[in-house]
Protein backbone atom coordinates (compact mmCIF):
# COMPACT_ATOMS: atom_id res chain seq x y z
CA UNK A 1 0.00 0.00 0.00
CA UNK A 2 1.18 3.66 -0.53
CA UNK A 3 0.14 4.87 2.98
CA UNK A 4 3.19 4.92 4.22
CA UNK A 5 4.29 6.52 1.69
CA UNK A 6 1.45 9.30 1.32
CA UNK A 7 1.52 10.06 5.53
CA UNK A 8 5.54 10.10 5.30
CA UNK A 9 6.02 13.25 6.47
CA UNK A 10 3.16 13.96 8.81
CA UNK A 11 4.90 11.44 11.26
CA UNK A 12 7.67 14.42 11.35
CA UNK A 13 4.82 16.81 13.08
CA UNK A 14 3.49 13.77 15.40
CA UNK A 15 4.92 15.00 18.27
CA UNK A 16 1.83 16.65 19.79
CA UNK A 17 -0.02 13.39 18.95
CA UNK A 18 2.34 11.66 20.52
CA UNK A 19 2.48 13.76 23.64
CA UNK A 20 -1.22 12.50 24.37
CA UNK A 21 -0.36 8.97 23.92
CA UNK A 22 -0.66 8.58 27.38
CA UNK A 23 -3.75 9.71 28.19
CA UNK A 24 -5.44 7.58 25.27
CA UNK A 25 -3.61 4.86 25.96
CA UNK A 26 -4.84 4.69 29.66
CA UNK A 27 -8.06 2.97 28.82
CA UNK A 28 -5.91 -0.07 27.74
CA UNK A 29 -2.47 -0.37 29.86
CA UNK A 30 -3.91 -2.35 31.93
CA UNK A 31 -4.19 -5.37 29.74
CA UNK A 32 -1.30 -7.77 30.34
CA UNK A 33 0.79 -8.05 26.97
CA UNK A 34 2.16 -11.28 25.69
CA UNK A 35 5.03 -10.27 23.47
CA UNK A 36 5.50 -12.75 20.47
CA UNK A 37 8.55 -11.64 19.17
CA UNK A 38 12.28 -11.59 21.08
CA UNK A 39 15.38 -12.86 20.34
CA UNK A 40 17.75 -14.60 22.08
CA UNK A 41 21.58 -15.07 21.63
CA UNK A 42 24.87 -15.38 23.66
CA UNK A 43 27.79 -13.91 21.69
CA UNK A 44 30.20 -14.45 24.35
CA UNK A 45 30.02 -18.58 24.20
CA UNK A 46 33.27 -20.28 23.03
CA UNK A 47 31.14 -20.74 19.94
CA UNK A 48 30.22 -17.58 19.39
CA UNK A 49 26.40 -16.88 17.91
CA UNK A 50 25.46 -16.33 14.21
CA UNK A 51 23.73 -13.25 15.37
CA UNK A 52 24.57 -10.85 17.78
CA UNK A 53 22.11 -8.04 17.11
CA UNK A 54 21.92 -4.64 15.10
CA UNK A 55 24.54 -1.80 15.49
CA UNK A 56 22.83 -0.23 17.81
CA UNK A 57 22.89 -3.51 20.61
CA UNK A 58 26.28 -3.48 21.31
CA UNK A 59 27.70 -6.69 23.44
CA UNK A 60 26.44 -9.58 21.69
CA UNK A 61 24.01 -10.81 24.55
CA UNK A 62 20.69 -10.72 24.37
CA UNK A 63 18.85 -13.13 27.56
CA UNK A 64 15.60 -13.40 29.47
CA UNK A 65 16.74 -11.76 32.09
CA UNK A 66 17.68 -8.43 30.15
CA UNK A 67 14.53 -8.58 28.25
CA UNK A 68 12.26 -8.68 31.66
CA UNK A 69 13.89 -5.52 32.90
CA UNK A 70 12.43 -3.55 30.42
CA UNK A 71 9.39 -5.85 29.56
CA UNK A 72 7.99 -6.10 33.25
CA UNK A 73 7.57 -2.25 34.16
CA UNK A 74 5.58 -1.87 31.01
CA UNK A 75 3.13 -4.85 31.38
CA UNK A 76 4.84 -7.57 29.21
CA UNK A 77 3.93 -10.41 31.37
CA UNK A 78 5.02 -13.54 28.88
CA UNK A 79 7.40 -13.72 25.81
CA UNK A 80 7.80 -16.04 23.02
CA UNK A 81 11.38 -16.08 21.36
CA UNK A 82 11.91 -16.60 17.57
CA UNK A 83 15.45 -18.28 16.61
CA UNK A 84 17.72 -15.85 15.71
CA UNK A 85 20.43 -18.76 14.76
CA UNK A 86 20.37 -21.54 11.69
CA UNK A 87 22.51 -23.82 13.98
CA UNK A 88 20.26 -27.01 14.75
CA UNK A 89 22.02 -26.89 18.02
CA UNK A 90 20.76 -23.54 19.13
CA UNK A 91 17.24 -25.03 19.06
CA UNK A 92 18.14 -26.54 22.35
CA UNK A 93 20.61 -23.75 23.96
CA UNK A 94 16.95 -21.69 23.73
CA UNK A 95 14.76 -24.30 25.57
CA UNK A 96 17.73 -24.69 28.49
CA UNK A 97 18.09 -20.38 28.57
CA UNK A 98 14.43 -19.96 28.66
CA UNK A 99 13.52 -22.72 31.24
CA UNK A 100 14.13 -21.41 33.98
CA UNK A 101 12.52 -18.17 33.65
CA UNK A 102 8.47 -18.54 33.78
CA UNK A 103 8.12 -15.44 32.18
CA UNK A 104 8.73 -17.19 28.95
CA UNK A 105 6.34 -18.67 27.41
CA UNK A 106 7.32 -20.13 24.25
CA UNK A 107 9.51 -20.43 21.40
CA UNK A 108 9.47 -20.75 17.83
CA UNK A 109 12.37 -22.61 16.90
CA UNK A 110 14.57 -23.40 13.76
CA UNK A 111 14.11 -27.00 11.76
CA UNK A 112 14.65 -27.05 8.10
CA UNK A 113 11.55 -28.42 6.21
CA UNK A 114 13.72 -29.71 2.98
CA UNK A 115 15.54 -32.27 5.26
CA UNK A 116 14.57 -35.62 5.43
CA UNK A 117 15.63 -36.14 9.38
CA UNK A 118 12.83 -32.96 10.28
CA UNK A 119 10.80 -35.43 11.40
CA UNK A 120 13.34 -37.38 14.02
CA UNK A 121 14.06 -33.58 15.06
CA UNK A 122 10.50 -32.43 15.39
CA UNK A 123 9.63 -34.95 17.71
CA UNK A 124 12.58 -34.59 19.69
CA UNK A 125 11.85 -30.81 20.48
CA UNK A 126 8.07 -31.01 20.34
CA UNK A 127 8.36 -33.16 23.61
CA UNK A 128 9.10 -29.97 25.84
CA UNK A 129 5.69 -27.53 25.70
CA UNK A 130 7.78 -24.56 25.36
CA UNK A 131 8.55 -25.55 21.75
CA UNK A 132 5.79 -23.88 20.04
CA UNK A 133 6.72 -24.31 16.11
CA UNK A 134 9.57 -23.54 13.65
CA UNK A 135 10.94 -20.36 11.38
CA UNK A 136 10.95 -20.63 7.97
CA UNK A 137 10.87 -17.84 5.40
CA UNK A 138 13.48 -15.47 3.63
CA UNK A 139 16.43 -16.04 5.90
CA UNK A 140 18.94 -18.94 6.16
CA UNK A 141 18.80 -19.60 2.37
CA UNK A 142 15.31 -21.03 2.94
CA UNK A 143 13.06 -20.01 0.03
CA UNK A 144 9.27 -21.44 0.82
CA UNK A 145 8.13 -20.02 -2.29
CA UNK A 146 10.02 -22.27 -4.02
CA UNK A 147 9.24 -25.56 -1.65
CA UNK A 148 5.39 -25.42 -1.45
CA UNK A 149 5.60 -27.92 -4.47
CA UNK A 150 8.47 -30.15 -2.47
CA UNK A 151 6.30 -33.49 -1.23
CA UNK A 152 8.99 -33.58 1.32
CA UNK A 153 8.78 -30.44 2.43
CA UNK A 154 4.46 -30.47 2.32
CA UNK A 155 4.73 -34.11 4.25
CA UNK A 156 7.06 -32.29 6.81
CA UNK A 157 4.76 -29.47 7.41
CA UNK A 158 2.00 -32.11 8.14
CA UNK A 159 4.13 -33.34 10.35
CA UNK A 160 4.22 -29.91 12.05
CA UNK A 161 0.77 -29.65 12.31
CA UNK A 162 0.00 -33.32 13.95
CA UNK A 163 2.10 -31.44 16.62
CA UNK A 164 0.04 -28.77 16.96
CA UNK A 165 3.02 -26.21 16.38
CA UNK A 166 3.71 -22.80 14.44
CA UNK A 167 4.81 -22.20 10.97
CA UNK A 168 6.12 -18.47 11.41
CA UNK A 169 7.55 -17.40 7.81
CA UNK A 170 10.09 -14.12 8.01
CA UNK A 171 10.67 -11.30 6.20
CA UNK A 172 7.61 -10.96 3.89
CA UNK A 173 7.34 -9.82 0.29
CA UNK A 174 4.58 -11.02 -1.72
CA UNK A 175 5.94 -14.25 -2.64
CA UNK A 176 6.05 -15.29 0.52
CA UNK A 177 2.49 -14.35 1.34
CA UNK A 178 1.77 -16.15 -1.99
CA UNK A 179 3.01 -19.33 -0.64
CA UNK A 180 1.77 -19.08 2.70
CA UNK A 181 -1.52 -19.30 0.87
CA UNK A 182 -0.37 -22.63 -0.92
CA UNK A 183 0.87 -23.84 2.15
CA UNK A 184 -2.65 -22.92 3.70
CA UNK A 185 -4.04 -25.15 1.09
CA UNK A 186 -2.17 -27.91 1.64
CA UNK A 187 -1.91 -27.99 5.12
CA UNK A 188 -5.29 -26.43 6.04
CA UNK A 189 -5.13 -26.94 9.55
CA UNK A 190 -1.05 -26.05 10.01
CA UNK A 191 -1.02 -22.92 11.88
CA UNK A 192 1.02 -19.65 10.30
CA UNK A 193 2.20 -17.08 11.55
CA UNK A 194 3.12 -14.15 9.26
CA UNK A 195 5.63 -11.93 10.68
CA UNK A 196 6.52 -7.97 10.92
CA UNK A 197 4.30 -7.40 7.87
CA UNK A 198 3.58 -3.83 8.95
CA UNK A 199 7.79 -3.16 7.78
CA UNK A 200 6.70 -4.43 4.13
CA UNK A 201 6.14 -1.62 1.44
CA UNK A 202 5.57 -2.96 -1.39
CA UNK A 203 6.31 -0.91 -4.49
CA UNK A 204 3.01 1.01 -6.43
CA UNK A 205 3.41 -1.30 -9.77
CA UNK A 206 2.85 -4.00 -6.83
CA UNK A 207 0.11 -2.68 -4.92
CA UNK A 208 -2.47 -4.40 -6.94
CA UNK A 209 -0.98 -8.10 -6.33
CA UNK A 210 -0.07 -6.89 -2.79
CA UNK A 211 -4.12 -6.51 -1.94
CA UNK A 212 -4.77 -9.52 -3.74
CA UNK A 213 -2.90 -11.75 -1.98
CA UNK A 214 -4.02 -9.96 1.36
CA UNK A 215 -7.90 -10.41 0.13
CA UNK A 216 -6.95 -14.03 -0.31
CA UNK A 217 -5.21 -14.33 3.48
CA UNK A 218 -8.21 -12.14 4.69
CA UNK A 219 -10.81 -15.72 4.17
CA UNK A 220 -8.12 -18.20 5.92
CA UNK A 221 -9.03 -18.19 9.34
CA UNK A 222 -5.10 -20.49 10.50
CA UNK A 223 -3.30 -17.22 8.75
CA UNK A 224 -1.96 -14.88 11.59
CA UNK A 225 0.40 -11.89 11.28
CA UNK A 226 2.09 -10.02 13.63
CA UNK A 227 1.25 -5.81 13.89
CA UNK A 228 5.25 -5.46 14.93
CA UNK A 229 8.28 -3.23 13.05
CA UNK A 230 5.78 -0.62 12.87
CA UNK A 231 7.77 1.85 13.35
CA UNK A 232 10.97 0.64 10.19
CA UNK A 233 13.27 2.45 8.28
CA UNK A 234 11.39 3.87 5.34
CA UNK A 235 12.81 5.62 2.02
CA UNK A 236 11.40 9.07 1.18
CA UNK A 237 8.68 9.10 -1.61
CA UNK A 238 10.08 9.16 -5.22
CA UNK A 239 12.86 6.66 -4.45
CA UNK A 240 13.26 3.03 -4.38
CA UNK A 241 10.95 1.09 -2.34
CA UNK A 242 12.08 0.88 1.45
CA UNK A 243 12.81 -2.32 2.69
CA UNK A 244 12.54 -3.95 6.06
CA UNK A 245 15.34 -4.07 8.33
CA UNK A 246 18.13 -6.00 8.43
CA UNK A 247 16.60 -9.61 9.73
CA UNK A 248 17.62 -11.68 12.50
CA UNK A 249 20.62 -13.79 11.01
CA UNK A 250 19.90 -14.06 7.77
CA UNK A 251 17.75 -12.12 4.70
CA UNK A 252 18.50 -8.96 2.66
CA UNK A 253 22.25 -7.67 3.67
CA UNK A 254 22.86 -3.85 3.90
CA UNK A 255 24.74 -4.14 0.44
CA UNK A 256 21.79 -5.73 -1.57
CA UNK A 257 19.57 -2.38 -0.41
CA UNK A 258 18.36 -0.69 -3.42
CA UNK A 259 20.40 2.42 -4.20
CA UNK A 260 19.25 5.88 -3.23
CA UNK A 261 18.51 8.32 0.00
CA UNK A 262 19.36 6.25 3.11
CA UNK A 263 16.10 5.28 4.49
CA UNK A 264 14.28 7.19 7.42
CA UNK A 265 12.41 6.58 10.21
CA UNK A 266 9.04 7.99 11.44
CA UNK A 267 8.19 7.20 14.94
CA UNK A 268 4.65 8.11 16.42
CA UNK A 269 1.54 6.77 15.40
CA UNK A 270 0.28 9.39 12.71
CA UNK A 271 2.59 7.92 9.73
CA UNK A 272 1.45 4.89 10.28
CA UNK A 273 -2.10 4.53 11.31
CA UNK A 274 -3.06 4.03 7.60
CA UNK A 275 -0.98 0.78 6.99
CA UNK A 276 -2.50 -0.60 10.70
CA UNK A 277 -5.85 -0.02 9.73
CA UNK A 278 -5.72 -1.73 6.30
CA UNK A 279 -4.20 -4.55 8.07
CA UNK A 280 -7.23 -4.96 10.46
CA UNK A 281 -9.00 -4.61 7.18
CA UNK A 282 -7.78 -7.57 6.28
CA UNK A 283 -7.39 -10.03 9.21
CA UNK A 284 -9.80 -8.74 11.57
CA UNK A 285 -9.34 -8.66 15.42
CA UNK A 286 -8.77 -12.15 15.92
CA UNK A 287 -5.77 -12.63 14.01
CA UNK A 288 -3.25 -9.92 14.89
CA UNK A 289 -0.65 -10.67 17.40
CA UNK A 290 1.90 -8.12 19.77
CA UNK A 291 5.58 -8.51 18.69
CA UNK A 292 8.63 -5.96 19.99
CA UNK A 293 11.46 -7.50 17.78
CA UNK A 294 13.74 -6.94 20.89
CA UNK A 295 16.97 -6.29 20.35
CA UNK A 296 16.54 -6.74 16.40
CA UNK A 297 14.20 -3.47 16.41
CA UNK A 298 17.07 -1.30 19.35
CA UNK A 299 17.90 2.06 17.83
CA UNK A 300 14.79 1.81 15.33
CA UNK A 301 11.97 1.32 17.71
CA UNK A 302 12.67 0.77 21.39
CA UNK A 303 10.36 -1.73 23.58
CA UNK A 304 8.53 1.07 25.64
CA UNK A 305 7.71 3.51 22.41
CA UNK A 306 6.50 0.48 20.54
CA UNK A 307 3.87 -0.60 23.66
CA UNK A 308 3.17 3.42 23.61
CA UNK A 309 2.37 3.12 20.06
CA UNK A 310 0.06 -0.04 20.01
CA UNK A 311 -1.99 1.09 23.49
CA UNK A 312 -2.32 4.39 21.09
CA UNK A 313 -3.57 2.79 18.22
CA UNK A 314 -5.94 0.27 20.35
CA UNK A 315 -7.45 2.78 22.91
CA UNK A 316 -9.44 3.75 19.75
CA UNK A 317 -11.00 0.10 20.17
CA UNK A 318 -12.97 -1.98 21.86
CA UNK A 319 -11.45 -3.03 25.12
CA UNK A 320 -12.11 -6.68 23.41
CA UNK A 321 -10.25 -5.90 20.36
CA UNK A 322 -7.50 -4.73 22.52
CA UNK A 323 -7.30 -8.04 24.46
CA UNK A 324 -7.45 -10.12 21.43
CA UNK A 325 -3.92 -8.21 19.78
CA UNK A 326 -1.94 -7.75 23.23
CA UNK A 327 -2.27 -11.64 24.48
CA UNK A 328 -5.64 -13.47 23.86
CA UNK A 329 -4.85 -14.11 19.96
CA UNK A 330 -1.48 -15.29 20.55
CA UNK A 331 -2.89 -18.04 22.40
CA UNK A 332 -5.01 -19.63 20.15
CA UNK A 333 -2.33 -18.68 17.85
CA UNK A 334 0.72 -20.28 20.04
CA UNK A 335 -1.13 -22.31 22.31
CA UNK A 336 1.46 -21.51 24.78
CA UNK A 337 1.21 -22.72 28.71
CA UNK A 338 1.00 -20.06 31.47
CA UNK A 339 4.06 -20.33 33.60
CA UNK A 340 3.57 -17.00 35.98
CA UNK A 341 0.57 -16.10 37.92
CA UNK A 342 0.45 -12.93 36.59
CA UNK A 343 -0.41 -13.83 32.63
CA UNK A 344 -3.66 -14.34 31.78
CA UNK A 345 -5.55 -17.47 30.21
Amino acid sequence: MTCSRRKFLAGTAATGIAAAAPSLAATVSDIPIIDCHIHLFNGSRPQGAPYKGGRAFPGGVALPSMYAKIARPLGIVGVIEVDASPWLEDNLWVLETIQPEPIMVGTVGNLNAEKPEFGEYLDRFAKNPLYRGIRYGNLWRYDLPKQTDNPLVIDNLKLLAQHDLVLETANQNIALLQAAVRVNDKVPNLRIVLDHLPAFDPSPENEAEYEAVLKEISQRKNIWTKLSEIVHPVRPPGSAPSAPPVPASGGQSAQSRPPGPPPVIVPGLAAHRERLDMLMTYFGEDRVVFGSDWPNAVGVSEVPDTVALVREYFSGKSRAAAEKYFWKNSVAAYKWIKRAPEQPS
